[in-house]
């Protein structure tokens, strides 16, 4: 068994038959799930069970699903490599020594090691994408407002989304068909096209415009790139046909997530002072006192060098330097997103531009794991749905290729990705 996939392990039957009948799926530990633990992979929730179900749980029981446990995760979903959990880091079923990549490390291990069928994860800005590339999986990042967001503890709401990880992309696009739709708990949710996507991931890709952003390329290793155009090659052979774009306005795509992102969890966070949430601080001194007490010993070194820098970014006469120019850049990076995808079906680039890193390998040099993002935070900024599907091994690791299409068109890229299955 691989070590730490579950923070808890606790088995949640399904009510009836439906679509996910005998599966078992792994849920991550910050998806809330009535009477069962749910931390977030922190230290400041570690004795916290939720009132209610969280609207994908409920789809999940609704569809006759087991849930068969709670998966480990980086702290409040800030990592990329599940090794700023407060319970410890879960190993890599499919590289073992190495990072099963994150936030939703946990659940993807889960996936690869055969530990359940299928698996929730959420994506902020490569959350389910990049551990599903790591571990050889599959991974499907919603568009904005497909799928419903109650009940997710939030790290950044204007960003993150609730996705399926699965061993194949059929089986990642049956689960998306449970849980996507309107919910009227959630005023950003939408009503869902009229697709059945498990249906799309028929393979037929003849005819398909691929788009390939050349930035999101060029920076990768080179065990990486490789087996990116031999993805690309293999699409041809079965039809279908690329071209270069470019994308200029992901070089400012990482600097503006993380600055986007770490005031939404400024904010967010909170909330977690001891008193209405978290644990307690004590109560001798003052507030101040227990609040920082309760922060303090609650919070890992990540969550909090996260919350520092996204309450400096919306700080007074700061705001307009950096969060209104994040913004500003993220405009720009749906603007070319929507000319290229113009052109194109869908757009192709590799899911991570490195292999896993090892065990410990990161923790010291947070700008490493942020710059590992390059890939994937552009998507989210741009509020469009994308897939990373396994594309071969780099040096005996695991490597992906990411699908992005144009919003709600997840159809085409299930189709994609179901090629390459």
């Amino acid at each position: 068994m691989t070590e730490n996939v579950y923070i808890t392990e606790e088995r949640i039957d399904g009510e009836g038959e439906g679509e996910l009948s005998g599966k078992t799926v792994a849920v991550k530990d910050n998806i809330s799930t009535e009477g069962v633990r749910t931390t977030c992979g922190s230290g400041m929730l570690d004795e916290y069970v939720p009132p209610y179900d969280a609207t994908v749980v409920e789809r999940l029981k609704d569809a006759g699903a087991t849930i068969n446990g709670k998966t480990n995760m980086d702290e409040f979903g800030m990592g990329t490599t599940t090794e700023t959990s407060a319970f410890g880091a879960t190993d890599n079923p499919a590289a073992p020594g190495h990072v099963p990549g994150g936030s939703s490390g946990g659940s993807a291990a889960a996936v690869a090691a055969g530990e359940a069928d299928l698996a929730l994860g959420t994506d902020t800005g490569g959350s389910v994408r990049c551990p599903a590339a790591f571990c050889g999986v599959v991974g499907i990042k919603p568009t904005y407002g497909l799928v419903s967001r109650y009940g997710l503890i939030a790290y950044g709401n204007s960003l993150e989304q609730v996705g399926p990880l699965a061993p194949s992309v059929e089986e990642a696009a049956e689960l998306l068909d449970v849980i996507a739709g309107e919910d009227p708990n959630d005023a950003t949710t939408r009503e869902r096209p009229e697709v059945d996507y498990a249906a799309a991931a028929d393979g037929d890709v003849d005819g398909l415009q691929i788009g390939v952003p050349t930035e999101l390329v060029e920076g990768a290793d080179e065990g990486v790139v490789e087996q990116f155009w031999s993805a690309i090659d293999e699409l041809e052979a079965q039809g279908a046909s690329y071209h270069e774009v470019s994308l200029p306005s992901v070089k400012h795509a990482v600097e503006a997530y993380y600055v986007i992102a770490m005031s939404e969890a400024s904010s967010n966070l909170a909330r977690f002072d001891g008193v209405r949430y978290g644990q307690s601080g004590g109560f001798e001194g003052n507030w101040n006192e227990a609040f920082s007490a309760a922060r303090r010993e609650g919070f890992g070194d990540e969550v909090k060098r996260r919350i520092l820098l996204g309450t400096f970014a919306l700080s007074a006469g700061y705001q307009d330097k950096y969060y209104k120019k994040a913004q500003d850049a993220r405009a720009w990076v749906k603007q070319d997103f929507d000319e290229a995808l113009s052109e194109a079906d869908v757009l192709a680039s590799p899911t991570m531009p490195i292999t896993p890193f090892e065990l410990g390998e990161s923790l010291d040099d947070p700008l490493k794991m942020y710059l590992a993002d390059a890939n994937t935070t552009p998507v989210n900024l741009a509020d469009l749905p994308a897939i990373s599907v396994p594309a071969g091994e780099a040096d005996g690791l695991p490597v992906g290729i990411q699908f992005v299409g144009p919003a709600f068109g997840e159809e085409a890229i299930i189709r994609a990705g179901s090629a390459l299955d």
